[in-house]
Parts: C-alpha cells; structure tokens; sequence
C-alpha cells in the first residue's frame, strides 16, 4: 500500500497568491477553483476566493490551499510565532511544513527563493544534526524548516 500526505493550508484570502508563489518555488503546476467555481453566485463577496486551491510538482512537492469563507485579514489560520531565544527554537504555532533533500545545494534555491519577503528563524547552515538546517516564516505566515536528510 503506498500513502501520501499534503500539506493543507488554510489562508484568511491569500490562498491564491500563497499557491502562486510556492508554485514559482517548487516549479510544478497549480489548480486553483474559486467559490464561484463550484457554485457561488459571483457577486458574492468572496466567491472569488479559493475554496480548493494544489500545487504539485514532479519533484514530490504538493501542498494544498483555501480560504476561509468570510476572513480576508490576517495571517495563515492557526498562525502565531516561531522565533529563537537563548539557543532554543520557541514557537506557539500548530504546525511547520518540513522540507528535506539530499544535499545542501539542492535546497538553497528554495531556501532563497522562500526567504524573499521572510523572517529568518535560523539561517540556512550546518548543524549538529544535518549538512544543512533553517527555519523560516515567509510572507504568508507558513513557518518552513528546511533540512538536507542524506546521513
């Protein structure tokens, strides 16, 4: 039996343009239907909103996007902070979006293109664990921890 799991984010009316920019990270292709889509009437506010937004591309990546009917301020839903203090990574958000590749140059591509317009947690940079570690939040207020996972 083979399983897959996806990211499913949640976003107070950036679906969108969160969708969009990981998809110029991951490369890959975007679906992306509106509430009106699927039935809304179009001068509903918020029937241009994404009620079933994925991007998935052939190297693996897939991550899955909405908006919350109804909430178009703020950040990611479930958002909070993660930040370092006194060598420690604290952090009162629910959830992280890991991602892992073999080498370290196979990750600073996305790492760059992630830290546009981020907050920087921890650097992208060898750590007592792996050839490669960071952690940051991006624009959207999706905290990524990045990690090079050959031994």
């Amino acid at each position: 039996m083979t399983i897959q799991t996806t990211t499913h984010l949640n976003f107070r009316g950036d679906a969108r343009s969160a969708l969009e920019f990981y998809q110029s990270v991951f490369g890959g292709h975007t679906v992306i239907n509106t509430y009106a889509d699927f039935g809304m009437p179009a001068d509903i506010p918020g029937a241009d909103k994404v009620v079933f937004g994925l991007v998935a591309a052939e190297n693996g990546f897939r991550m899955m996007g909405y908006d919350i009917p109804g909430q178009t301020d703020g950040p990611i839903a479930g958002g909070g902070s993660t930040r370092r203090e006194n060598n420690t990574t604290v952090t009162d958000q629910a959830l992280f979006v890991s991602i892992g590749s073999d080498t370290l140059d196979e990750l600073q591509d996305y790492w760059g293109a992630l830290a546009v317009d981020a907050t920087i947690v921890e650097p992208l940079a060898a750590s007592a664990w792996s050839a490669g570690f960071g952690m940051l939040t991006d624009r959207f207020g999706v905290t990524w921890s990045v990690t090079v996972t050959a031994a």
